[in-house]
């Protein structure tokens, strides 16, 4: 059955799905590979979203590291551990939606692995291409720190969902949000010959650009006013009752990109400033206040709420 849905062929896959392994044709270029695991508790509850829906997630959360790498997707690798109650149409719809993301950016799933356990887990390997990979290392004093995508809404949609709230129009494009996200591969391969240093917002900005600055050795200034903008967050913590600027600042899962860049980027907007020094500044009309790199931890987090990934 998976074969029959997912049944694609990528350039240079030479075999996919049928044998012991697929087959691929190593291209003339720098390959990029990536791993992102979704286990059921931890990244996702299941009764907050379709099966279809956690097929595409899993595999849109790999894609981001690709994206944040200025890589072009090639071809997924699927892993799947399936508990005793998970039935024919639920994997079917797991598998749709695996095979839909992939799609979507020109990543077919050429094969995997199936096993039984306790907790429903899916863990996906993307292979993408790239003359020069863009890294964490390498923003400068003097770039501006642009984003493309959106931050806070997802981390507001799953707040919606949690609360029972999910229907009021004021909160369905932030469901929406973190239900679908979209890898941002065209913005990535755009921002590849600008960009000195990126990173994918997946453990909330503040966390993720904190790990851009620490690896580039300079410090990251936000700039509040330009997180605030984004008037459907706003319209959601409204009703929500919390904090548009913590839900931008900390909130995972957004799969946006942040880059380092001396000049703007198409599909960017300017949210921050790379200068000398280190850590992570806020820069309010009140004046700059120093800005704890806080977001999900898997390991550190006092609560391992459902709804967020990343390294």
């Amino acid at each position: 059955m998976l074969a029959r849905v997912l049944a694609a062929r990528a350039p240079g896959v030479t075999l996919g799905i049928g044998d012991d392994a697929a087959v691929l044709e190593a291209p003339a270029a720098s390959l990029v590979w990536t791993i992102d695991e979704q286990v059921e508790g931890v990244h996702f509850r299941r009764e907050l979203l379709s099966w279809r829906d956690i097929g595409w997630r899993s595999f849109m959360a790999a894609a981001s590291d690709l994206a944040a790498m200025a890589a072009a997707p090639w071809c997924a690798l699927c892993a799947l551990v399936l508990p005793d109650d998970l039935d024919d149409l639920a994997l079917e719809a797991i598998a749709t939606g695996q095979r839909d993301a992939g799609a979507a950016i020109g990543a077919p799933v050429v094969g995997g692995n199936l096993s039984r356990g306790p907790a429903l887990s899916l863990a996906t390997t993307l292979l993408g291409r790239c003359n020069h990979p863009v890294l964490r290392r390498g923003a400068l004093p003097g770039d501006g720190l642009w984003l493309a995508g959106r931050v806070g809404l997802a981390a507001a949609g799953l707040r919606a969902l949690e609360q029972g709230s999910a229907t009021d129009p004021s909160v369905v494009p932030a469901v929406e949000a973190w239900r679908s996200p979209g890898a941002l591969v065209a913005e990535g391969l755009a921002m590849g010959q600008l960009a000195h240093a990126a990173i994918d917002v997946s453990d909330g900005l503040a966390r993720d650009v904190g790990h851009m600055a620490e690896a580039s050795g300079v410090q990251a200034v936000l700039f509040e006013a330009a997180l605030l903008e984004d008037a459907e967050l706003v319209a959601a913590a409204t009703h929500l009752g919390v904090s548009a600027l913590d839900l931008a600042l900390h909130g995972g899962e957004d799969y946006a990109l942040a880059v380092s860049s001396s000049a703007p980027i198409p599909g960017f907007r300017q949210v921050g400033a790379i200068r000398p020094g280190a850590g992570l500044v806020l820069r309010t009309a009140a004046g700059e206040q120093p800005l704890e790199p806080r977001g999900f931890d898997h390991f550190t987090s006092p609560s391992r709420r459902p709804g967020a990934s990343g390294l």
